[in-house]
């Protein structure tokens, strides 16, 4: 399966115990939505067949079938583990999963400019923000951040179109 077509949702934390019992650490949103996806996880393009995921207080634990010493899981400790993105529930029209805003143009509606196209999408605190890299019809080659506040700076995705149209001057 093509990496694009993969959706990193968790990687496999330190182990507990001497079973083959580990923590996982969940990137899903609400992080218990990686108990759901279970018998979708990839591993290395492998689907892993895990004996369970549960909630531990605020941890995940998990332990994957035949895996059943320290040793042999503490060879995964740190891989990530994907889902495949078909396996994500369909959204309502009004929402969009993150992976979806990579690669769409961003276009500010001020003075319908192109400033770029999506990179990433990161959070570095106070709330989301879009990484912005340049393309060729950009108006400059600058990198922006512009912060994921819907109203404020997003007015517009256009899922089928691929266009994220923003209140965001060029010289910001």
């Amino acid at each position: 399966m093509k990496k694009s077509n993969l959706i990193c949702i968790a990687n496999i934390g330190k182990p507990r115990g001497l079973k083959g019992e580990f923590y996982i650490n969940s990137f899903c949103s609400p992080p218990e939505n990686i108990i759901e996806y279970k018998k979708h996880i990839l591993c290395n393009d492998h689907n892993i067949e895990f004996d369970y995921i549960k909630k531990n207080n605020s941890k995940f634990l998990a332990k994957i079938k035949d895996i059943n010493n320290v040793d042999d899981i503490k060879r995964f400790t740190n891989i990530n583990l994907y889902i495949p993105s078909r396996s994500l529930p369909e959204l309502p029209s009004d929402q969009i999963y993150w992976h979806d805003l990579v690669g769409m143009k961003v276009i500010g509606i001020n003075k319908n400019e192109i400033l770029g196209e999506v990179k990433a999408v990161n959070n570095f605190g106070a709330n989301d923000c879009l990484v912005i890299k340049p393309i060729n019809e950009s108006v400059d080659d600058k990198e922006r951040l512009i912060p994921f506040i819907k109203e404020t700076f997003i007015k517009l995705i256009d899922k089928k179109e691929k266009i994220l149209k923003v209140n965001w001057q060029s010289d910001y």
